[in-house]
C-alpha cells in the first residue's frame, strides 16, 4: 500500500492511496483461503472447494471485504504515521470510472482511492489568572416560601357539591362532558367524557373556563374559543372551534388550612419541617440559575481569549443541528424571520456565529479536560442514566436498552458530566466573586441567551 499527502491546507489533509493489483491479488487469495476451511458447497467435501471455484461463487463478495479493510488500514496509517488527531470521520473518494473499479475488484487494475481529512486546531491554552466572573446569589424570600405552601394547600384541599342550583364561580370545579367541532365536523381530541375543569386554572384553552361561569349542574352550555398560534398540535393551531358542553356538577372547595395536618400529607412532620424542604427546593433552583450564568460568563471569558481556525466540518455539523432546531421552533409557534424582526440571511449569519461559538468552546474545554486528565467513571455515566430513565415511567426498561446499545447515546450522557468537572476546573483558576441579588435579578434574561445552549459541549 502506498500513500502520498497530496494537500495540506489550514485543517485538511488529503491523501493519495494506490493498492497494487498484486497486493490486491495476495489479499484476495489469502482471504479466499481462509474462507475454504469455513464453507460448504454441494459436491464438495469440507475443506476440499477449489480456490478458483471460491473465487468464482464469493470473489467479489470477498473483495469488498479486502477494500474496505484496506481502506481501515490507510486511515490507521494516515493517522498514526502523521500524528494527526481528526476532527471527523475521513472521507473517502473512489476514482468515478466504473470501469476502473470493475478492474481492480478483479485484481486486474491497481486501485486508488482518496482520503480527505480534517484535523483539530493546535492551540496553547490561555493564561486565565486575570479572568474575573460573578456569581449571583439570591436567597429565598419568605413570601415566596409562603406562596409555594399556599398553593399546594389549595391543590390538596377538598371540594364538595355546590348545592342544587348553584352557580359556577371563580375557583369552583365543574365536571363535564363535552364534544368539539372546527367547521362543524369533529376533531380528534375534541370530545370527553367526566372532565374536571377548575375555573379560573388555566389549565384548559383561553376563554373556556370564563365560559363556564354561572352554569349550573345539568345545563348545557355553548362554548366558542380559537386555539392558540402556538399550540402543540399543529392542525388544530389558531383554529376557531366550537364545544357543545354539559355541566354535571359543581363543586366548591372546602377551606383553606395551613397546618401540621397539611404538611402531613406531603410526608413531614410538621409545617416548620415542610416549610423548609420547600425552601430547600426552590433554593436548589435559585442555585441552578446562578450555576448557569455563572457558567456563561466564564464561556463567554474563554471565548475572548481563543482565536484559531476551526474546522469546517464541525462547525457545518453544529450549524446543522441548530439551524433545524430554529426551523422548528418557528414552525411551531407559527412564525417568520420577519416576526423576529430579522431576515433569513441575518438569522443563518448570527446562528453560524453561535455554530462557531460553541465549536471553538467544545475544542477548548476538551483540550484543559485532557490536560488536566478529567476523566468521567462508569459509575458516574450509570447514576446520570438512572435520572435520565427516571423521566420515562413506564419505559424504563426500553430507554435503558437504548443507551446501553447504543454508544452514541451513551456519550451524550457523558459529554455534560465531563463538561461540568471541566467547568469546575476553570472556575477554580479564575477570580470568583459573590454578589448578592434579588431573585428578578437573578432571573432576568439574558439578551443573548441564544447563544447559550451546548455553547461548551466538548466536541
Amino acid at each position: 500500500m502506498q500513500v502520498t499527502e497530496t494537500r495540506s491546507d489550514g485543517l485538511k489533509r488529503e491523501f493519495h492511496v494506490v493498492l497494487p493489483a498484486t497486493e490486491l491479488e495476495e489479499r484476495l487469495t489469502t482471504e479466499l483461503a481462509t474462507l475454504k476451511n469455513r464453507v460448504q458447497l454441494k459436491g464438495f467435501r469440507p475443506g476440499k472447494v477449489p480456490v478458483a471455484h471460491l473465487r468464482k461463487v464469493y470473489g467479489r463478495s470477498v473483495m469488498a471485504d479486502v477494500v474496505q479493510n484496506a481502506v481501515t488500514e490507510a486511515n490507521r496509517k494516515i493517522v498514526d504515521e502523521n500524528g494527526l488527531k481528526l476532527a471527523m470521520e475521513p472521507q473517502i473518494a473512489f476514482p468515478e470510472s466504473q470501469d476502473e473499479v470493475a478492474k481492480a475488484m478483479d485484481a486486474k487494475a491497481d486501485l486508488a482511492f482518496t482520503v480527505a481529512v480534517e484535523v483539530l486546531p493546535s492551540f496553547e491554552l490561555a493564561d486565565l489568572s486575570d479572568v474575573s466572573v460573578k456569581k449571583q446569589v439570591a436567597t429565598v424570600p419568605d413570601e415566596e416560601v409562603d406562596q409555594a405552601i399556599e398553593r399546594m394547600a389549595k391543590q390538596s384541599r377538598p371540594y364538595q357539591p355546590k348545592g342544587e342550583g348553584a352557580e359556577a364561580a371563580e375557583g369552583d370545579r365543574v365536571t363535564v362532558d363535552f364534544t368539539g367541532t372546527i367547521d362543524g365536523e369533529a376533531f380528534q381530541g375534541g370530545s370527553a367524557q367526566d372532565i374536571t375543569v377548575e375555573i379560573g386554572s388555566g389549565s384548559f384553552i383561553p376563554g373556556f373556563e370564563e365560559q363556564l361561569v354561572g352554569a349550573k349542574a345539568g345545563e348545557s352550555r355553548t362554548v366558542n374559543v380559537t386555539f392558540p398560534e402556538n399550540y402543540g398540535a399543529a392542525h388544530l393551531a389558531g383554529k376557531a372551534a366550537v364545544f357543545d358542553v354539559t355541566v354535571k356538577e359543581v363543586q366548591t372547595p372546602g377551606d383553606l388550612t395551613i397546618d401540621d395536618e397539611l404538611a402531613k400529607t406531603f410526608g413531614m412532620e410538621s409545617l416548620d419541617k415542610l416549610r423548609d424542604a420547600v425552601r430547600g427546593a426552590i433554593q436548589r433552583d435559585y442555585d441552578v440559575q446562578g450555576r448557569r450564568k455563572l457558567k456563561k460568563e466564564l464561556l463567554d471569558a474563554l471565548d475572548a481569549k481563543y482565536a484559531f481556525d476551526l474546522p469546517q466540518g464541525l462547525v457545518e455539523q453544529e450549524f446543522a443541528a441548530v439551524w433545524s432546531q430554529v426551523e422548528a421552533d418557528l414552525k411551531n409557534d407559527n412564525k417568520t424571520f420577519a416576526d423576529e424582526g430579522t431576515t433569513e440571511e441575518e438569522a443563518r449569519a448570527e446562528y453560524r456565529r453561535i455554530a462557531e461559538r460553541r465549536v471553538r468552546l467544545g475544542l477548548v474545554l476538551a483540550q484543559v479536560g485532557e490536560k488536566a486528565d478529567i476523566k468521567v467513571s462508569d459509575d458516574e455515566v450509570t447514576q446520570a442514566l438512572v435520572e435520565r430513565v427516571r423521566q420515562y415511567p413506564g419505559q424504563e426498561k426500553q430507554v435503558w436498552e437504548h443507551y446501553r446499545k447504543n454508544p452514541q447515546a451513551l456519550a451524550e450522557v457523558r459529554a455534560p458530566l465531563f463538561e461540568e468537572k471541566v467547568v469546575d476546573y476553570v472556575l477554580a483558576q479564575v477570580n470568583v466573586a459573590e454578589e448578592p441579588v434579588s431573585k428578578e435579578e437573578l432571573f432576568r434574561d439574558d439578551e443573548d441567551a441564544a447563544s447559550m445552549g451546548k455553547a461548551g459541549e466538548p466536541a
